[in-house]
């Protein structure tokens, strides 16, 4: 009964706050009075799950400064997280095109002025660089999830190029970001919220100076060391973890009784 109340009450209100976003869109060149709709969005979802925060780190990055926000990815809770985490700063993604297509939430995207890239079409791609460039020049940071899509065992998956080169292209330094948590919240593919705490990490930036468009390693392994460093497995993969060293040490016990 408590889930089925959870649910109706996020729906009514994700319907409410993404007709007043798309209504006001257009009217908002880069989205900066619609984010705050997000924001009380965003809240109420966190309030709403039983899900509380823990921000540390904050007193490395300056409200006012633009950043490209670079964070591990494992649920879909993350996006939330990370608004209600850095109340400070206007945010803006850098998602696939088809969440456009997503009625209601996709349109609210749209309105708020997220950035979408179409990964089929590499001057597509290049004009959401553009869009980017300019979001940041309004004085929005960037969040980019440099994975590209949710990791599922909690691991760093391949990091990709794009928001390294838009961080280059435009001098902006690059804050590692990583989260701990969401994943035992909302599991990747899961849509049922459950109560629990979440860690959000907040590194230095890393300035992008000296380096070049075909000169990214460096960096992208910079920042990646990073993100890892925060890093701690999901408690499911920890229970795993720790089944699959206790089963060996069982079956040798069990052996010694027989022999014994």
């Amino acid at each position: 009964m408590f889930y089925l109340t959870q649910v109706g009450v996020l729906f009514i209100v994700t319907v409410a706050l993404a007709i007043v976003t798309i209504l006001c869109g257009p009217f908002d060149r880069h989205g900066k009075r619609v984010y705050r709709i997000n924001q009380i969005w965003t809240w109420l979802i966190l309030r709403v799950g039983g899900i509380s925060l823990k921000v540390s780190g904050l007193e490395n990055v300056e409200p006012g400064q633009q950043y490209i926000f670079m964070v591990n990815h494992q649920s879909n809770i993350d996006i939330p997280v990370l608004i209600q985490s850095l109340l400070r700063f206007q945010l803006r993604w850098i998602a696939k095109k088809e969440l456009l297509w997503v009625p209601l939430f996709g349109w609210a995207m749209w309105a708020t002025k997220h950035i979408t890239v179409d990964r089929s079409d590499p001057l597509a791609a290049l004009r959401s660089l553009q869009r980017a460039k300019e979001r940041i020049a309004a004085g929005i940071s960037i969040v980019i999830f440099p994975e590209g899509t949710r990791s599922r065992d909690g691991r760093l998956l391949r990091f990709k190029k794009g928001g390294f080169l838009l961080a280059v292209q435009t001098g902006t330094r690059i804050v590692p970001v990583t989260i701990n948590g969401s994943a035992d919240v909302l599991p990747a593919g899961g849509w049922r919220l459950r109560s629990g705490a979440i860690d959000v990490v907040v590194d230095k930036p890393i300035a992008v100076d000296g380096y070049r468009a075909g000169k990214l390693r460096a960096l992208t392994e910079q920042v990646r060391a990073a993100i890892a460093a925060h890093l701690r497995p999901p408690a499911g993969r920890q229970a795993t973890a720790a089944r699959e060293t206790l089963e060996p040490l069982a079956g040798s016990e069990r052996l010694e009784k027989q022999s014994a």
